[in-house]
């Protein structure tokens, strides 16, 4: 008998943990020189990181909604490098494993940032 399977929200820690891993998440771009001033520039970094978590949780399979605006339009006309994309998607692996999260569930989250490259990444 094969076990239940446990959705990637629940592998991520649900909402305690998928806040834990943005905050650190963002620490990481913080220290990050490739992306650092997207940040540091922001008019509200909470904001970013609350809108975040919610796109997490809810992307991962969590019961919370997502109320930012979907990903092209969030970052239309930001010409985001495939550098910069490449950057982030580094620091959020860096927060997974800083937040001891398993190497298969690692590998669901990369797939799920790469697929949204098109929807970031020069749009």
């Amino acid at each position: 008998m094969n076990p239940i399977p446990t959705s990637l929200y629940e592998r991520l820690g649900r909402r305690e943990g998928i806040t834990r891993i943005t905050a650190d998440l963002m620490k990481n771009h913080m220290a990050n020189p490739t992306v650092k001033a997207r940040y540091e520039n922001s008019a509200d970094l909470a904001r970013v990181e609350r809108r975040a978590v919610e796109f997490f949780c809810a992307g991962s399979g969590g019961p919370e909604a997502y109320t930012g605006q979907d990903m092209v339009t969030t970052h239309k006309g930001m010409n985001i490098s495939e550098q910069e994309f490449v950057a982030v998607v580094d620091d959020a692996m860096a927060a997974l494993k800083t937040n001891d999260i398993d190497a298969a569930t690692q590998n669901d989250v990369l797939a799920i940032l790469w697929s949204l490259k098109p929807e970031v990444v020069r749009v």
